[in-house]
């Protein structure tokens, strides 16, 4: 085997490594639904997560929050606020091995920006997370 095609092999297994890297990443990185237009903000809540994602849609607003703890079995009571008026009230408990669960609503989408917040209640704890669109 010539020096060059020695090189040319290495070179080809390091691209193999680094695409089989690069899609294993891009697959767990972001969802599939995510784009420039979304906002997203998490805050720590109790031993897990609160996310809130706002989209546009049409005109509306697709609201997300999801409730990670990491511990299934636990019931949430979740709200969420547009501009200060509540719009929506759900409870869920974790499940999964994620010990998660989401919230999902289409709200209306006002003149101007837009401040969506999301609370989350279980036993006393109350944890909140804001976001503008």
């Amino acid at each position: 085997m010539s020096p060059f095609a020695s090189r040319q092999h290495t070179f080809v297994r390091i691209g193999a490594l680094a695409l089989g890297t690069a899609v294993a990443l891009g697959t767990t990185a972001l969802p599939a639904s995510a784009n420039d237009r979304d906002v997203i903000r998490r805050s720590g809540c109790a031993s897990g997560v609160l996310k809130l994602k706002l989209s546009p849609d049409n005109g509306r607003i697709e609201t997300e929050v999801e409730v990670d703890t990491n511990r299934t079995g636990q019931r949430w009571t979740v709200r969420i606020f547009r501009d200060g008026t509540r719009v929506a009230k759900a409870t869920g408990v974790t499940a999964g091995r994620s010990g998660s669960f989401d919230v999902r609503r289409l709200l209306a989408n006002g003149a101007g920006p837009d401040t969506v917040r999301a609370t989350a209640k279980r036993n006393g704890t109350t944890c909140s997370v804001t976001a503008t669109l």
